[in-house]
């Protein structure tokens, strides 16, 4: 595939020959082992020497200041959204902030099917959330790196300032594509349409099942910010699914349904979340200095869109069966993604070939079997080169 042979052409032209083989074995390690403590890492690298030693060449790879995100990772991403989306195409990125135990990261992604990927992410030292200027500071690089895309960010109710969606209504004036947002609020918030006097939000809500849009009103009572939109949304209960609270929605989008639309997006960062934490690489249970855990991340970061890009491929090529269940009763929506599928691909590959010797047993017990072995080795090799 044109991507996996730019990644290694890429890591080759980067890396020197030690720096690119410890790359990939610590990723097979993420692949295989699902962790990124050091500890863990270091106890598993196949390399024979002593286990310190093993630990300190992951602690001196973590901090090669060539791992920078805009000079190392930023080129490869930009050849994923190359290959997915069409020049000033629009595309949908999200802010968010996670606890990770004693970790606060802050995180940009573009969502693409259901999931995001990361695009740049910063390491908090403190607790709770993010100020003005960090946003501004994990924005500002990606808006550089998307400049040929009209873009819609979105974010939650801690991105609900004023002043956030002031300095991009402001960007996108400059910009030469369209810079959209639509940010969260709270219904304490104070608005003021035309001559009216301020009111707050939530005084707009009775209950479930309303729809409104508000073009050209005042938000806060803060001097100096101008104009928005503002959506207001409430889904109808239905049956046992009933929404807890409205959303009241900050905008420069032209129109409710427009404004919903991407919104109901954001979920895909919380999928993302969960793959990188529990769900796929643990790392709720890292530790390590701001650049160490900065450059793990960009490990994970790497691991998941290779597995999310493969597993689209396997899927694609009909052999989505030999990895998982295609469907369950009951179940609408397809149980497994694209990561889960790639990032366990990979794993059914290496077990089948370092189990090889045993299947071929099993495979001369069996032989009234041959014919669905067959298929399946088939399966393996096709799925095998992918990798």
């Amino acid at each position: 595939m044109d991507f996996l042979q730019y990644y290694q052409t890429y890591f080759e032209n980067t890396l020197t020959s030690s720096e690119l083989l410890t790359l990939k074995l610590l990723i097979w390690l993420l692949q295989v082992h699902k962790q990124v403590k050091i500890e863990r890492l270091a106890a598993c690298l196949p390399i024979p020497i002593l286990y310190e030693s093993r630990r300190r060449k992951i602690q001196r790879f973590l901090n090669l200041k060539k791992l920078s995100l805009t000079l190392f990772w930023f080129p490869l991403i930009q050849l994923i959204i190359q290959k997915n989306f069409q020049v000033q195409e629009r595309l949908i990125l999200v802010l968010d902030r996670t606890q990770w135990k004693n970790n606060n990261i802050f995180v940009i992604s573009l969502i693409w099917k259901k999931r995001a990927f990361p695009l740049y992410w910063l390491i908090l030292n403190k607790k709770g959330r993010s100020s003005l200027e960090e946003q501004q500071a994990i924005i500002k690089p990606v808006l550089k790196l998307l400049a040929n895309y009209s873009l819609v960010i979105l974010g939650d109710r801690e991105f609900h300032g004023i002043e956030l969606a002031y300095w991009l209504k402001n960007l996108d004036r400059k910009s030469k594509n369209k810079i959209h947002f639509a940010f969260r609020e709270k219904g304490d918030v104070n608005f003021k349409k035309g001559r009216n006097d301020y009111q707050l939000l939530k005084t707009l809500v009775q209950g479930p099942g309303i729809k409104i849009f508000l073009s050209n009103v005042q938000i806060t009572k803060k001097k100096g910010f101008g104009q928005f939109n503002l959506g207001i949304y409430w889904k109808r209960n239905y049956l046992n699914y009933k929404e807890k609270e409205p959303w009241f929605i900050l905008t420069n989008l032209p129109s409710l349904d427009e404004t919903i639309k991407y919104y109901k997006k954001r979920s895909g960062i919380e999928a993302m979340f969960k793959d990188c934490k529990t769900g796929g690489y643990n790392l709720e249970g890292s530790k390590g200095n701001e650049v160490r855990l900065t450059n793990l991340i960009l490990l994970i970061a790497i691991a998941y869109t290779s597995s999310a890009l493969l597993g689209r491929v396997i899927k694609n090529k009909g052999y989505q069966k030999y990895i998982s269940r295609l469907s369950e009763p009951k179940r609408k929506n397809k149980r497994h993604s694209d990561f889960w599928v790639g990032l366990y691909g990979d794993n059914w590959i290496f077990a089948v070939e370092f189990c090889f010797n045993f299947i071929q047993e099993i495979m001369i017990i069996n032989r009234h079997k041959i014919f669905n072995y067959q298929k399946g080795m088939k399966a393996y090799s096709q799925i095998s080169a992918i990798y």
